[in-house]
């Protein structure tokens, strides 16, 4: 298969492509082709889609146009997961992203893994998020960060990757298998929503109990019991009831906010180290001012909702960014401790609310906090706690962006009204932001209003503390995804500190998994229903 690049109108059909691809090749094209990638282009007078079309032709004509640069070879997507066994089963810790992609790939390969999660099955955490929304009590166990699908079930549903590959395609192909639209595996900018996503993470974890894998929810890892440097059996809690499963291979997939799991790991002896990470606000605008802030003249002519993503950096050598763009969304209460404020952003599937909204960070560093690493997560928590004092509940504090440069408190709203649920006060922005996170941001927004003339909107508001951008930690871990300290731990993904993002989360899962498959395969079935 070849790649040829078109360009198309936003509401085109197949006859449209046809044409558009008979026109670079030359001659008529009856064949089967694929789009494999779809970006808006708002270069012209109209608004077009530039479009890459897989065809397949015969050898001669493939090697003409590739000469010529009209075209170009498309890399292989194909990845099997071969059927394998181990000497136990598994354990993977987590059913987030990563969790739940290394456990498709094992149950697959027919080793019917074990997941244990802290949090509820996604019906019941969606009932207890809403709940909490709503001004009820904060369950520390199942939130916005704990439960089935993790932390970015309550997002976006941004499936961003980088080139494609058999591994992100993979994971892009599974998302459709299992409900999301097909649209996903084309557009430079994929995303799901966390509407969409709560079903999909739902007929996931179906899917791998029908390949023999058993989910235990409402179930929290408490300990590793290690002999001689190997993990031999982890102990949990469910409810009041304690219990321990025998396990020589545990994959770590616990997400960037257990915290308690960390102390525990630590006192284990589990080699981390203290990592950098980002903290800030939300800046919310309204959806139509960023519409017509990246799109321009063809704001009318586009119906989706415009994202962005900024970075600057300063003399000070701290980096500003924007991070996890949430386009008609709305700011969210995503605190997993009691006597906290934490946001985070998340959209529907639609992206047609109000506002618009970003995390609006600037990077910290462990020359900020301390090198030991649990020093990050302290430093989190003080924050944290910080905003909550403000008001004493879990009121967010915020300010217009136009009092934000002043330095001063906001007396009122203005055009823009703020989407968190649980409130918002309006102390001025160095009660809760500490002074070179303020004095970074304030220094920011003029180089990103000279970027894209827009951002700057007096009345846009500034909503925290964002905190949870991602681990301020990183397990230790070999290139077999092994880490040092004990063998037969993998840590993985975003918690452990080698993943940013769904699809780089549930990638590293994947290619743990397809690790430990290749390493550890002995002739011992535990089950045999793997299917592929």
């Amino acid at each position: 298969m070849i790649g040829i690049e078109i360009k198309t109108p936003l509401d085109c059909g197949e006859d449209i492509i046809r044409a558009e691809l008979e026109k670079k090749l030359g001659e008529r094209y009856d064949g089967e082709y694929r789009i494999l990638r779809r970006e808006l282009d708002l270069s012209g007078k109209i608004a077009l889609y530039k479009l890459r079309v897989g065809v397949i032709l015969d050898p001669y004509t493939e090697t003409r146009l590739c000469k010529k640069n009209l075209a170009r070879p498309c890399p292989s997507l194909t990845l099997k997961i071969q059927k394998s066994s181990l000497p136990s089963r598994p354990i993977v810790v987590g059913s987030g992203p990563c969790g739940l992609f290394a456990a498709l790939a094992l149950a697959k390969a027919g080793t019917c893994p074990i997941i244990l999660e802290r949090g509820g099955e996604i019906d019941e955490r969606k009932k207890k998020v809403a709940a909490f929304e709503q001004g009820g009590a904060l369950d520390t166990e199942c939130n916005i960060q704990f439960g089935e699908g993790g932390a970015g079930t309550f997002s976006d549903g941004k499936l961003k990757h980088g080139a494609i590959d058999a591994y992100n395609y993979r994971v892009l192909s599974e998302f459709v298998a299992h409900g999301a639209p097909e649209k996903i595996l084309y557009d430079a900018a994929p995303h799901a929503g966390t509407d969409l996503l709560s079903g999909i993470i739902k007929n996931i974890r179906k899917k791998i109990i029908s390949l023999g894998g058993e989910f235990k929810f409402n179930t929290k890892l408490t300990e590793l019991i290690i002999k001689n440097g190997k993990t031999v059996a982890v102990k949990y809690i469910h409810g009041e009831k304690e219990g321990e499963i025998a396990a020589d291979t545990v994959i770590l997939a616990i997400g960037h906010s257990a915290r308690d799991t960390f102390g525990m790991l630590y006192e284990s002896r589990v080699a981390m180290e203290a990592k950098g990470f980002g903290i800030g606000v939300r800046v919310e605008h309204p959806r139509r001012h960023i519409d017509k802030m990246i799109y321009g003249k063809h704001a009318s002519e586009i119906e989706d909702a415009a994202s962005y993503h900024f970075v600057t950096h300063l003399k000070s050598g701290r980096s500003v960014y924007s991070f996890c763009m949430c386009p008609g969304g709305s700011v969210v209460a995503a605190t997993s401790e009691e006597g906290a404020v934490v946001t985070n952003g998340m959209s529907c599937h639609a992206r047609n609310g109000e506002n618009s909204n970003a995390a609006f960070l600037v990077s910290v560093s462990p020359d900020d906090f301390g090198k030991d690493p649990l020093c990050g997560l302290e430093f989190q928590r003080r924050l944290e706690q910080r905003a909550f004092g403000i008001s004493g509940d879990y009121k967010a504090p915020a300010v217009r962006m136009e009092d934000f440069m002043a330095g001063r408190a906001s007396n009122a709203l203005g055009e823009v009204r703020p989407t968190y649920a649980r409130g918002i006060v309006l102390p001025r922005p160095d009660e809760f932001l500490p002074n070179f996170v303020e004095s970074s941001l304030r220094e920011a927004i003029p180089d990103f209003e000279e970027y894209r003339k827009g951002f700057y909107f007096p009345d846009a508001l500034l909503t925290g503390i964002e905190t949870r951008t991602t681990s301020p930690l990183r397990i230790i871990r070999n290139e077999n995804h092994e880490t040092p300290s004990v063998k037969g731990l993998y840590p993985c993904g975003e918690g452990a500190g080698y993943a940013g993002g769904i699809i780089s989360a549930a990638v590293d899962g994947l290619k743990t998994a397809e690790i430990i498959l290749k390493q550890k395969w002995t002739s011992n079935a535990f089950c045999s229903n793997g299917q592929f």
